[in-house]
Protein backbone atom coordinates (compact mmCIF):
# COMPACT_ATOMS: atom_id res chain seq x y z
CA UNK A 1 0.00 0.00 0.00
CA UNK A 2 1.45 3.64 -0.60
CA UNK A 3 1.40 5.94 2.58
CA UNK A 4 -1.45 8.51 2.26
CA UNK A 5 -1.33 11.79 4.14
CA UNK A 6 -3.98 10.38 6.27
CA UNK A 7 -1.57 8.21 7.66
CA UNK A 8 1.46 10.47 8.48
CA UNK A 9 0.58 12.57 11.27
CA UNK A 10 -0.23 16.00 9.99
CA UNK A 11 0.37 17.64 13.06
CA UNK A 12 3.92 17.05 13.32
CA UNK A 13 6.00 18.73 10.30
CA UNK A 14 7.41 15.68 7.73
CA UNK A 15 10.78 14.40 8.74
CA UNK A 16 12.03 13.86 4.92
CA UNK A 17 15.47 12.06 5.33
CA UNK A 18 13.42 9.51 8.23
CA UNK A 19 10.52 8.70 6.06
CA UNK A 20 12.34 8.07 3.00
CA UNK A 21 15.74 6.68 3.60
CA UNK A 22 15.14 5.39 7.37
CA UNK A 23 11.44 4.25 7.10
CA UNK A 24 11.88 2.87 3.22
CA UNK A 25 9.56 4.28 1.63
CA UNK A 26 11.82 6.03 -0.78
CA UNK A 27 10.70 8.83 -3.15
CA UNK A 28 8.47 6.87 -4.35
CA UNK A 29 6.57 7.13 -1.61
CA UNK A 30 7.09 10.92 -0.92
CA UNK A 31 5.89 11.08 -4.66
CA UNK A 32 2.37 9.14 -3.39
CA UNK A 33 2.02 11.47 -0.97
CA UNK A 34 0.69 13.91 -3.75
CA UNK A 35 3.44 16.55 -2.98
CA UNK A 36 2.49 19.38 -4.95
CA UNK A 37 6.35 21.45 -4.04
CA UNK A 38 9.52 19.91 -4.20
CA UNK A 39 10.86 19.38 -0.89
CA UNK A 40 13.67 21.36 -0.17
CA UNK A 41 16.40 18.69 0.52
CA UNK A 42 15.83 18.04 -3.16
CA UNK A 43 16.54 21.28 -4.97
CA UNK A 44 19.50 20.90 -6.32
CA UNK A 45 22.36 24.50 -6.08
CA UNK A 46 21.32 26.28 -9.46
CA UNK A 47 25.07 25.00 -11.59
CA UNK A 48 22.97 20.98 -11.08
CA UNK A 49 19.91 21.47 -12.34
CA UNK A 50 19.15 20.70 -15.87
CA UNK A 51 19.22 23.84 -18.33
CA UNK A 52 17.90 22.58 -21.72
CA UNK A 53 20.20 25.50 -23.57
CA UNK A 54 22.95 23.43 -22.35
CA UNK A 55 21.93 20.76 -24.85
CA UNK A 56 22.71 20.11 -28.56
CA UNK A 57 20.39 21.09 -30.84
CA UNK A 58 17.85 18.58 -31.74
CA UNK A 59 19.32 17.93 -35.05
CA UNK A 60 22.98 17.64 -34.23
CA UNK A 61 24.95 14.31 -33.79
CA UNK A 62 23.84 11.80 -31.23
CA UNK A 63 25.22 8.92 -30.01
CA UNK A 64 25.44 6.16 -32.77
CA UNK A 65 23.23 2.77 -32.99
CA UNK A 66 25.22 0.37 -34.15
CA UNK A 67 22.64 -3.20 -35.58
CA UNK A 68 24.88 -6.26 -34.50
CA UNK A 69 23.31 -8.82 -37.12
CA UNK A 70 26.83 -9.09 -38.24
CA UNK A 71 29.67 -9.28 -35.58
CA UNK A 72 32.35 -9.98 -37.91
CA UNK A 73 31.69 -7.23 -40.18
CA UNK A 74 34.80 -5.11 -40.37
CA UNK A 75 32.36 -1.70 -40.35
CA UNK A 76 30.56 -3.14 -36.76
CA UNK A 77 34.06 -3.68 -35.20
CA UNK A 78 34.91 -0.25 -36.00
CA UNK A 79 31.76 1.38 -35.35
CA UNK A 80 32.21 0.11 -31.56
CA UNK A 81 35.52 1.49 -31.26
CA UNK A 82 35.21 4.29 -32.85
CA UNK A 83 31.94 4.71 -30.07
CA UNK A 84 34.06 4.33 -27.63
CA UNK A 85 37.09 6.44 -28.31
CA UNK A 86 34.40 9.34 -29.61
CA UNK A 87 31.38 9.16 -27.67
CA UNK A 88 32.08 6.38 -25.17
CA UNK A 89 28.52 5.41 -25.60
CA UNK A 90 26.54 3.43 -28.01
CA UNK A 91 22.88 1.99 -28.72
CA UNK A 92 22.90 -1.85 -30.20
CA UNK A 93 20.38 -3.30 -32.04
CA UNK A 94 19.99 -6.79 -33.13
CA UNK A 95 22.16 -7.82 -30.14
CA UNK A 96 20.80 -11.55 -29.38
CA UNK A 97 19.50 -10.42 -26.31
CA UNK A 98 15.17 -11.81 -26.40
CA UNK A 99 13.00 -8.45 -25.99
CA UNK A 100 11.10 -10.96 -23.75
CA UNK A 101 13.90 -11.17 -21.38
CA UNK A 102 13.94 -7.42 -21.33
CA UNK A 103 10.50 -6.73 -21.38
CA UNK A 104 10.83 -9.23 -17.86
CA UNK A 105 13.21 -7.44 -15.94
CA UNK A 106 11.04 -4.55 -16.68
CA UNK A 107 7.76 -5.89 -15.23
CA UNK A 108 9.92 -7.13 -12.63
CA UNK A 109 11.22 -3.72 -11.83
CA UNK A 110 7.86 -2.19 -11.56
CA UNK A 111 6.69 -5.22 -9.58
CA UNK A 112 9.24 -4.40 -6.80
CA UNK A 113 8.65 -0.86 -6.49
CA UNK A 114 5.03 -1.88 -6.07
CA UNK A 115 5.89 -3.86 -2.74
CA UNK A 116 5.03 -2.27 0.66
CA UNK A 117 7.66 0.12 2.14
CA UNK A 118 8.25 -2.81 4.81
CA UNK A 119 8.97 -5.74 2.21
CA UNK A 120 11.71 -3.44 0.57
CA UNK A 121 13.21 -2.31 4.15
CA UNK A 122 14.02 -5.93 4.24
CA UNK A 123 16.97 -4.92 2.14
CA UNK A 124 17.88 -1.64 3.26
CA UNK A 125 21.62 -1.27 4.58
CA UNK A 126 20.48 -1.40 7.81
CA UNK A 127 18.18 -4.79 7.34
CA UNK A 128 19.55 -6.72 4.89
CA UNK A 129 21.30 -9.83 5.72
CA UNK A 130 24.59 -8.66 3.00
CA UNK A 131 25.93 -5.75 1.26
CA UNK A 132 25.62 -7.59 -1.98
CA UNK A 133 22.12 -6.59 -1.72
CA UNK A 134 21.07 -2.95 -0.97
CA UNK A 135 17.77 -1.15 -1.56
CA UNK A 136 18.64 3.02 -0.68
CA UNK A 137 17.23 6.65 -2.60
CA UNK A 138 19.65 8.92 -4.25
CA UNK A 139 23.10 7.82 -4.23
CA UNK A 140 24.65 8.91 -1.35
CA UNK A 141 22.29 10.32 0.99
CA UNK A 142 24.52 10.89 4.10
CA UNK A 143 27.16 12.89 1.99
CA UNK A 144 25.25 14.69 -0.51
CA UNK A 145 23.72 18.36 0.34
CA UNK A 146 20.88 18.00 -2.03
CA UNK A 147 19.42 14.75 -2.47
CA UNK A 148 18.54 12.76 -5.56
CA UNK A 149 14.88 12.41 -7.22
CA UNK A 150 15.88 8.26 -7.68
CA UNK A 151 15.46 4.73 -5.68
CA UNK A 152 17.45 1.71 -6.38
CA UNK A 153 17.74 -1.95 -5.87
CA UNK A 154 21.75 -2.78 -6.37
CA UNK A 155 22.31 -6.47 -6.84
CA UNK A 156 25.77 -7.52 -6.62
CA UNK A 157 26.20 -11.15 -8.17
CA UNK A 158 27.82 -14.01 -6.34
CA UNK A 159 26.44 -17.12 -7.50
CA UNK A 160 23.35 -18.16 -8.55
CA UNK A 161 22.68 -19.64 -4.77
CA UNK A 162 23.25 -16.91 -3.37
CA UNK A 163 21.14 -14.95 -5.16
CA UNK A 164 18.19 -17.84 -4.33
CA UNK A 165 18.42 -17.08 -0.93
CA UNK A 166 19.12 -13.09 -0.88
CA UNK A 167 17.53 -11.43 -3.80
CA UNK A 168 14.17 -10.20 -3.78
CA UNK A 169 11.75 -13.10 -4.85
CA UNK A 170 9.82 -10.83 -6.73
CA UNK A 171 12.49 -10.09 -9.36
CA UNK A 172 15.25 -12.14 -8.37
CA UNK A 173 14.62 -14.97 -12.03
CA UNK A 174 14.15 -11.80 -14.31
CA UNK A 175 16.98 -9.71 -13.11
CA UNK A 176 19.42 -13.10 -13.12
CA UNK A 177 18.19 -13.98 -16.86
CA UNK A 178 18.83 -11.07 -18.10
CA UNK A 179 22.43 -11.35 -16.62
CA UNK A 180 22.78 -14.18 -18.00
CA UNK A 181 21.42 -13.52 -21.06
CA UNK A 182 23.83 -10.06 -21.93
CA UNK A 183 26.92 -12.38 -21.15
CA UNK A 184 27.72 -13.31 -24.87
CA UNK A 185 27.07 -9.92 -25.60
CA UNK A 186 29.44 -8.30 -22.93
CA UNK A 187 32.39 -11.22 -24.39
CA UNK A 188 31.96 -9.99 -27.74
CA UNK A 189 31.91 -6.40 -27.30
CA UNK A 190 35.49 -6.60 -25.13
CA UNK A 191 36.90 -8.83 -27.41
CA UNK A 192 36.40 -6.35 -29.97
CA UNK A 193 37.28 -3.80 -28.24
CA UNK A 194 40.52 -5.26 -26.70
CA UNK A 195 41.28 -6.15 -30.70
CA UNK A 196 41.13 -1.92 -30.93
CA UNK A 197 44.23 -1.76 -27.73
CA UNK A 198 45.84 -4.57 -29.79
CA UNK A 199 45.16 -6.91 -27.43
CA UNK A 200 44.89 -10.33 -29.53
CA UNK A 201 44.59 -13.19 -26.81
CA UNK A 202 42.10 -12.58 -23.58
CA UNK A 203 43.28 -15.25 -21.61
CA UNK A 204 41.61 -15.89 -17.94
CA UNK A 205 43.43 -13.43 -15.97
CA UNK A 206 42.54 -10.67 -18.59
CA UNK A 207 38.94 -11.43 -18.65
CA UNK A 208 39.06 -11.68 -14.99
CA UNK A 209 39.69 -7.96 -15.06
CA UNK A 210 37.77 -6.66 -17.34
CA UNK A 211 34.35 -9.02 -16.31
CA UNK A 212 35.12 -10.70 -13.31
CA UNK A 213 32.21 -9.01 -11.10
CA UNK A 214 28.65 -8.09 -12.28
CA UNK A 215 25.84 -5.68 -10.22
CA UNK A 216 22.94 -5.26 -11.59
CA UNK A 217 20.55 -2.36 -10.44
CA UNK A 218 16.66 -1.67 -10.79
CA UNK A 219 16.50 2.21 -10.58
CA UNK A 220 13.25 3.96 -10.14
CA UNK A 221 12.05 7.64 -10.83
CA UNK A 222 8.85 8.90 -9.95
CA UNK A 223 7.26 11.71 -11.55
CA UNK A 224 8.46 14.91 -10.03
CA UNK A 225 6.08 17.80 -9.06
CA UNK A 226 9.38 20.41 -9.52
CA UNK A 227 11.35 18.74 -12.05
CA UNK A 228 13.03 21.84 -12.84
CA UNK A 229 14.66 22.07 -9.45
CA UNK A 230 15.93 18.39 -9.14
CA UNK A 231 17.92 15.73 -11.07
CA UNK A 232 17.14 11.98 -11.25
CA UNK A 233 20.64 11.38 -11.00
CA UNK A 234 24.01 13.37 -11.14
CA UNK A 235 26.65 14.12 -13.00
CA UNK A 236 28.96 11.12 -12.97
CA UNK A 237 30.81 8.34 -14.58
CA UNK A 238 30.84 4.87 -14.28
CA UNK A 239 33.08 2.70 -12.11
CA UNK A 240 32.61 -0.11 -14.35
CA UNK A 241 34.36 -1.49 -17.03
CA UNK A 242 31.13 -1.05 -19.20
CA UNK A 243 27.73 -0.60 -17.85
CA UNK A 244 24.90 -2.25 -20.18
CA UNK A 245 21.40 -0.32 -19.37
CA UNK A 246 18.18 -1.08 -20.52
CA UNK A 247 16.15 1.74 -20.77
CA UNK A 248 11.97 2.10 -21.07
CA UNK A 249 10.42 4.20 -23.42
CA UNK A 250 10.18 7.50 -21.21
CA UNK A 251 14.09 9.05 -21.85
CA UNK A 252 15.70 11.33 -19.67
CA UNK A 253 19.24 9.89 -20.18
CA UNK A 254 22.26 12.92 -21.00
CA UNK A 255 25.14 11.88 -21.88
CA UNK A 256 27.90 15.10 -22.33
CA UNK A 257 30.16 15.39 -25.43
CA UNK A 258 33.74 15.32 -24.49
CA UNK A 259 33.91 17.79 -27.43
CA UNK A 260 31.43 20.50 -27.19
CA UNK A 261 30.81 19.76 -23.60
CA UNK A 262 26.55 19.86 -24.67
CA UNK A 263 24.12 17.72 -23.38
CA UNK A 264 23.31 15.02 -25.59
CA UNK A 265 19.68 13.35 -25.28
CA UNK A 266 19.97 9.46 -25.33
CA UNK A 267 16.44 8.51 -26.87
CA UNK A 268 14.79 5.20 -26.43
CA UNK A 269 15.11 2.88 -29.35
CA UNK A 270 12.49 0.00 -29.14
CA UNK A 271 14.71 -3.28 -28.18
CA UNK A 272 18.38 -1.58 -27.83
CA UNK A 273 20.39 -1.30 -24.86
CA UNK A 274 22.61 1.25 -24.15
CA UNK A 275 26.20 0.46 -23.72
CA UNK A 276 28.59 2.69 -22.25
CA UNK A 277 32.31 2.66 -21.74
CA UNK A 278 33.14 3.02 -17.98
CA UNK A 279 36.21 4.42 -15.84
CA UNK A 280 37.68 0.99 -15.09
CA UNK A 281 38.27 1.16 -19.16
CA UNK A 282 39.23 4.43 -19.52
CA UNK A 283 41.94 3.65 -17.15
CA UNK A 284 42.40 0.30 -18.91
CA UNK A 285 43.18 1.57 -22.29
CA UNK A 286 45.12 4.57 -21.09
CA UNK A 287 42.53 7.01 -21.89
CA UNK A 288 42.05 6.06 -25.42
CA UNK A 289 38.48 4.89 -24.69
CA UNK A 290 36.17 7.71 -22.63
CA UNK A 291 33.90 7.02 -20.11
CA UNK A 292 31.53 10.51 -19.64
CA UNK A 293 29.48 12.21 -17.65
CA UNK A 294 26.14 11.41 -18.13
CA UNK A 295 23.03 12.48 -15.66
CA UNK A 296 19.11 11.78 -15.72
CA UNK A 297 16.66 14.41 -15.35
CA UNK A 298 13.29 14.40 -13.50
CA UNK A 299 10.20 14.02 -15.26
CA UNK A 300 7.28 15.83 -14.26
CA UNK A 301 4.60 13.78 -16.08
CA UNK A 302 5.49 10.41 -15.65
CA UNK A 303 7.20 7.35 -13.61
CA UNK A 304 10.44 6.08 -15.09
CA UNK A 305 12.80 3.01 -14.87
CA UNK A 306 15.91 1.87 -15.92
CA UNK A 307 18.25 -1.74 -15.38
CA UNK A 308 21.84 -1.04 -15.89
CA UNK A 309 23.95 -4.23 -15.34
CA UNK A 310 27.89 -2.87 -14.11
CA UNK A 311 30.37 -5.43 -15.86
CA UNK A 312 33.46 -4.60 -13.23
CA UNK A 313 37.00 -6.19 -12.24
CA UNK A 314 36.89 -7.84 -9.04
CA UNK A 315 37.15 -5.93 -5.94
CA UNK A 316 40.43 -7.66 -5.92
CA UNK A 317 42.11 -6.66 -8.95
CA UNK A 318 44.45 -4.17 -9.58
CA UNK A 319 43.74 -2.07 -12.43
CA UNK A 320 46.24 0.37 -14.74
CA UNK A 321 46.78 1.22 -18.33
CA UNK A 322 47.41 -2.72 -19.89
CA UNK A 323 50.43 -3.33 -21.27
CA UNK A 324 49.15 -3.19 -25.20
CA UNK A 325 47.74 0.24 -24.69
CA UNK A 326 51.15 1.69 -23.93
CA UNK A 327 53.49 -0.72 -25.83
CA UNK A 328 54.48 1.93 -28.37
CA UNK A 329 56.14 4.47 -25.98
CA UNK A 330 52.69 6.36 -24.84
CA UNK A 331 53.10 7.82 -21.59
CA UNK A 332 50.75 6.05 -18.95
CA UNK A 333 48.27 8.62 -17.83
CA UNK A 334 47.20 6.53 -14.90
CA UNK A 335 48.88 4.45 -12.01
CA UNK A 336 48.05 0.94 -10.59
CA UNK A 337 45.07 0.91 -8.17
CA UNK A 338 43.43 -1.91 -6.35
CA UNK A 339 39.73 -1.56 -7.89
CA UNK A 340 38.19 -2.06 -4.33
CA UNK A 341 40.07 1.15 -3.37
CA UNK A 342 38.99 3.38 -6.06
CA UNK A 343 35.30 1.94 -5.79
CA UNK A 344 35.11 3.13 -2.37
CA UNK A 345 36.57 6.84 -3.31
CA UNK A 346 33.15 6.92 -5.61
CA UNK A 347 31.08 5.82 -3.11
CA UNK A 348 32.03 8.00 -0.13
CA UNK A 349 31.04 11.30 -1.88
CA UNK A 350 28.21 12.82 -3.75
CA UNK A 351 28.15 12.30 -7.30
CA UNK A 352 30.82 14.79 -9.10
CA UNK A 353 31.03 14.76 -13.04
CA UNK A 354 34.56 12.95 -13.99
CA UNK A 355 36.19 13.95 -10.31
CA UNK A 356 36.82 10.46 -9.65
CA UNK A 357 39.09 9.14 -12.24
CA UNK A 358 41.67 12.29 -10.85
CA UNK A 359 42.20 9.35 -8.11
CA UNK A 360 43.94 6.85 -10.48
CA UNK A 361 46.27 10.00 -12.35
CA UNK A 362 49.63 9.31 -12.85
Amino acid sequence: MAPSISTIDSSKPLNILDFVVHKGHGVKGLAELGLKTLPHQYIQPPQERFDTSSCEEVNQDSIPVIDLSNWDDPKVTKAVCDAAKKWGFFQIINHGVPIRVLEDVKDATHKFYALPAEEKMKYSKERSGTNNVRFGTSFTPEAEKALEWKDYLSLFFVSDDEAASLWPPVCRNQALEYIRSSETVVKKLLKILMNGLNVKETDETKESILMGSKRINLNYYPKCPNPELTIGVGRHSDVSTLTILLQDDIGGLYIRNADTMKWVHVPPVTGSLVINVGDALQIMSNGKYKSVEHRVIANGNENRISVPIFVNPRPGDVIGPLAEAVENGEKPIYKHVLYSDYVKHFFRKAHDGKATVEFAKV
